[in-house]
């Protein structure tokens, strides 16, 4: 036998009767919370409302909402996508965004359960002997969870408050994700097209070598170098196609798109550049405000200081009950009263339990500071990559392209005066479309460069740190019924 198993428990008994079920049961009715309609949806709802234009679908649904959820989905697929359309798309009928999205009823459910009281316990005890028999009843009730249960109750509502800062960090991640993939399948056609162009020009060039050889005014290096550059072009043009394929089957995946969805249309070329790109005016001041990392870092830090205090109140006393009791013997009348019953600190004072909480308290501060670091140095490198992508597409559209338009000009120009030969011409074309293909990736590297800036500002970047939804379980400190 362990006889240090459990610390000893003090009993004491009275005589008198004690009204305290009533009270209790007072209690109970002014602490009861319900469940909501939305599984506590709209925060969520309005915060990513907020940050990407538009609102998540509700992740259980009536039979009516289900059909107006599919009516809506068809008429965006009726026509070619936008990255706003396909972000849409994502929020409405993703998969695993609506997994996420049901941990808010696991939350709200957790937290109407710790609205309400501890239910009681009754004992019930016969025993019979020569003298007859003696029957023992009784009813008690948690006390240190009556006197803990606001706090409690405050825990668990912020845990739901955290869980809805998690899912919407996850709605406005999934939108960041949809409109990169959503650029990259729209550029990733665009160079197909051009890729099938330079093919195009290299066979050209490939089948007049051959008659030149043959007619004797070529040499046979001369076309085996036609043939290399026909045979790369060939190359470059399977690997367009399969990237535009994995792009395009990337963002059905993202849209959640069934097999008889995925013919959907995407447009013939990106969005073209803005005027002007933005303006880096307290970028990082917004970053701190909005991110919702930041926001989670900063619940978390508070919620595990207030699940601090709750240690250090039960501290010393960890086992506290109050029940009403009565007896009644063969014979006899009937014994009514009291028991309180507590755990007496002999061996275990609570000092590991304070321990583990400033412990786990200073790791959620470090935490939130790190994450408000993580979130301002993020900003500064999106708002570089971006103004970076933004001046060197600029640089394409307004130098490069209308250079290498001009010098097809000249090319053909030179041709037909018989200055120059049909295979500097040829090169000449695919110098420009090799140029034409090195535009379409910079204005595709400014779409995704503009998108991670704006997923830096209000959003959680891909670099931020995945914080737990608390740093101190209640469960830790809530005594166990006895």
């Amino acid at each position: 036998m362990n006889y240090f198993s459990s610390p000893p428990r003090l009993s004491v008994r009275h005589g008198g009767v004690v009204s305290t079920l009533a009270l209790l049961a007072l209690l109970a009715l002014s602490g009861c919370a319900s469940l909501s309609d939305d599984g506590g949806l709209a925060a969520v709802a309005d915060m990513t409302q907020q940050r990407t234009g538009y609102t998540v679908a509700s992740w259980r649904t009536s039979a009516q909402q289900s059909e107006a959820r599919t009516t809506q989905v068809a008429q965006l697929l009726a026509q070619a996508l936008s990255a706003d359309s396909a972000v849409q798309l994502a929020l409405l009928q993703n998969r695993g965004l609506q997994a996420q999205l049901a941990q808010l009823g696991i939350a709200e459910a957790d937290w109407v359960r710790a609205a309400r009281l501890p239910n009681p316990s009754f004992s019930f005890a016969r025993m019979s002997g020569p003298d007859g028999v003696e029957i023992e009843r009784g009813v008690s009730f948690n006390l240190l969870g009556l006197l803990t249960w606001p706090l409690q109750q405050r825990l668990e509502s912020e845990r739901l408050a955290q869980t809805q800062l998690h899912a919407a960090a996850e709605a406005v991640a999934l939108a960041a994700e949809v409109r990169r993939s959503y650029f990259e399948a729209v550029a990733a056609e665009q160079l197909l097209r051009g890729q099938a162009q330079l093919q195009e020009a290299a066979d050209i060039a490939g089948e007049l070598a051959q008659r030149m050889v043959a007619a004797g005014h070529f040499s046979p290096l001369e076309q085996m170098r036609v043939q290399a550059e026909q045979a790369e072009a060939k190359a470059q043009w399977q690997r367009a196609q399969h990237q535009a394929l994995a792009s395009r089957e990337k963002l059905s995946r993202l849209l959640g798109l069934s097999a008889a969805q995925r013919d959907f249309r995407l447009p013939e070329q990106l969005p073209a550049l803005p005027a002007e790109p933005m303006a880096a005016q307290a970028l990082e001041q917004t970053a701190l405000r909005q991110r919702l990392d930041v926001q989670i870092a900063q619940q978390n830090a508070s919620a595990t200081a207030r699940s601090l205090g709750l240690s250090q109140a039960t501290r010393f006393i960890n086992v506290l009950h109050l029940g009403h009791k009565n007896q009644s013997a063969s014979g006899e009348p009937r014994h009514n009263g009291y028991e309180v019953e507590l755990e007496l600190p002999l061996f275990d004072f609570g000092q590991a339990r304070l321990a583990r909480a400033e412990a786990v308290y200073m790791q959620a501060l470090h935490q939130a500071a790190q994450v408000a670091i993580q979130a301002q140095s993020e900003v500064r490198e999106a708002y570089s990559g971006y103004h970076t992508a933004y001046r060197l597409a600029q640089h394409y559209r307004d130098h490069a392209l209308p250079l290498r338009q001009r010098m097809a000009e000249q090319a053909l120009l030179r041709y037909n005066g018989m200055l120059a030969s049909v295979f500097e011409l040829l090169a000449d074309a695919r110098s420009q479309i090799q140029t034409a293909n090195a535009a379409i990736e910079a204005q595709r590297d400014y779409w995704v460069a503009e998108t991670q800036l704006q997923a830096s500002l209000s959003g959680r970047s891909p670099g931020a740190i995945a914080l737990p939804v608390s740093g101190v379980s209640s469960n830790n400190n809530r005594p166990a019924a006895h």
